[in-house]
């Protein structure tokens, strides 16, 4: 009977390998199955993913071009303000020239006027006057020493100005001329 018994449990064995192949195919279809969600799952998250990239840099690139136009902008119009502000200088200049029997008086107002119309618009535009003062030190990022002279001051002290300077903001537009004491 010891050979019968094999022969018994031979359908028995079978029957439970064949469970467990049917086991293990359900299981491999059942993650096949889970693996092919998680995968349909990423792909959708990186399509979205892609479209957010897309989209942001096409925002970027939308800020980069208006920054250039506005740029652009800026530098066509930088002197609008100050063109505005000269116009009034212009006008005062050619009422004076229409003037057909001008007196020393009436030229001498017109002209005081004028500069101070012009005084404004540089006030207005922050163009700044450097007229530096007899006594003063000389400033080589201001002041533009044409001469040295004996005088009775410090040395490197400014004794006459020659010619204004003048900044626009704190840029130097044209450094005061000035002669200065040895």
């Amino acid at each position: 009977m010891n050979q019968d018994e094999p022969k018994q449990n031979e359908p028995e064995l079978q029957t439970t390998a064949e469970a467990a192949v049917n086991g293990a195919q359900a299981a491999s279809e059942e993650a096949a199955v889970g693996l092919e969600q998680r995968l349909a799952e990423a792909e959708a998250k990186s399509a979205e993913l892609h479209d957010a990239f897309l989209r942001a840099k096409a925002d970027a690139e939308n800020m980069r071009r208006r920054a250039q136009e506005d740029i652009a902008r800026a530098h066509k119009f930088a002197i609008e303000s100050f063109a505005e502000a000269m116009v009034p200088v212009k006008d005062s200049l050619e009422m004076a020239l229409k003037v057909e029997t001008p007196s020393i008086e009436s030229l001498k107002e017109g002209v005081d006027m004028t500069l101070k119309q012009l005084s404004a618009a540089f006030e207005k535009n922050r163009l700044l006057e450097i007229n530096p003062q007899t006594g003063e030190k000389l400033d080589p990022m201001k002041h533009q020493a044409i001469s040295m002279v004996p005088a009775e001051q410090e040395a490197n002290t400014i004794v006459t100005v020659l010619q204004k300077g003048y900044m626009i903001a704190d840029r130097l537009l044209r450094p005061a001329l000035v002669t200065v004491s040895q």
